[in-house]
């Protein structure tokens, strides 16, 4: 949907509601002071380095400026230490979907899709690829069917199987503090079953831009070669890491009260049967609402409701294959925590209105 109006509230957790430079600046200014270094052991990006690391219980962490190229180094190396050029993930993993299938043009490897689009993958998927893999790529939670989780135990027996393959196994933890939320195990106990794990700094954590890729020293060091080659071992990357930093210690607690807060949405707009909430109940502080409208029809009415009211109710439509049915997402931080459950259903009868 085009940004025509800056919005006053949203319901789409990356809205430019709450991330104003002035805003973002002022709570980056909290931590520094006129001593804090730019750059080296005591600079921002060594400092997230290392803690993200020690959050994760892996040896070394790497900065890197975009999470696609955090995950292609990865796969990279994985693909260069094996001697195997296929992987497997998700239909709808990010590497495949969103990113132009960089892992094959730039990297010559190629993606063995697991299981159904609209399902999450399992240990059968993937015992029948039937093909020596490099990597298996786990995102969790699986964003673009919901944010649906397995249970700790399936992914436990996933993870099993690949590594007897000889396959490593790497994380997309873009969201991995709201999966957390669902599995109530400490985030080092998560990534443990990984040999690589990938965390995004602007999704959960907010900050502007970046990610850090974790795992043992001598995966990281050739990471950090291929960063270079890349392009991606800029100087002064100090804000991004800076920004990433503000919500570190807090947002752990903060997401407990935001996967609640969309389970009483979910539970909101389930009861009222206008539309369908999907997970009922939500694993993680992410929901997608399935509505009676075509995908155009309800774009049209979305930005009415921003141009007159300053609500956002979404980032994107998703369309379907009933042309009279789409979905939208709702992430839920700082900014759904505006909307009580009942504005959002009042908000999606305003909104399927439009579209008659």
């Amino acid at each position: 949907m085009p940004d025509i109006t800056p919005p006053r509230r949203s319901l789409f957790l990356h809205a430019p509601d709450r991330r104003r430079p002035r805003v973002m600046l002022e709570r980056m200014l909290e931590l520094v002071d006129d001593d804090t270094p730019p750059s080296g052991p005591d600079g921002p990006v060594a400092v997230l380095e290392r803690r993200l690391a020690a959050l994760l219980g892996k040896e070394s962490a790497l900065f890197f400026p975009t999470g696609t190229m955090a995950q292609q180094v990865a796969l990279r190396v994985h693909a260069d230490r094996s001697g195997r050029r296929a992987f497997a993930a998700h239909p709808q993993s990010h590497l495949d979907v969103w990113e132009e299938q960089g892992y094959n043009a730039v990297h010559g490897l190629w993606l063995r899709r697991a299981g159904d689009a609209h399902e999450l993958m399992t240990a059968d998927d993937l015992a029948s690829i039937g093909e020596p893999l490099a990597a298996v790529v786990w995102e969790l939670p699986q964003r673009d069917i919901g944010g649906l989780l397995p249970e700790w135990e399936d992914l436990g027996a996933q993870v099993k199987r690949v590594r007897a393959t000889g396959a490593a196994a790497h994380l997309d933890g873009a969201r991995l503090w709201e999966a957390q939320t669902y599995y109530r195990r400490p985030l080092d106990e998560i990534a443990a079953l990984f040999d690589t794990v990938y965390v995004s700094l602007y999704k959960g954590l907010q900050g502007v831009r970046g990610a850090v890729l974790a795992g043992d020293a001598g995966t990281v060091d050739t990471a950090r070669v291929w960063r270079q080659r890349l392009g991606g071992g800029i100087g002064d990357a100090w804000p991004l890491a800076l920004a990433a930093l503000v919500r570190l210690d807090t947002l752990a607690s903060d997401m407990a009260a935001y996967r609640a807060h969309a389970v009483a949405v979910a539970a909101a707009i389930n009861a009222d049967g206008t539309a369908r909430a999907h997970p009922d109940p939500p694993q993680t502080p992410m929901i997608h609402v399935h509505l009676p409208a075509g995908r155009r029809a309800v774009e049209r009415a979305g930005e009415e409701i921003l141009a007159e009211q300053g609500n956002q109710l979404f980032g994107r439509v998703r369309s379907n294959p009933d042309p009279g049915r789409c979905t939208i997402e709702i992430g839920v931080g700082e900014n759904a925590m505006d909307f009580t459950p009942d504005e959002v259903v009042a908000l999606i009868h305003d909104l399927l209105a439009r579209t008659a």
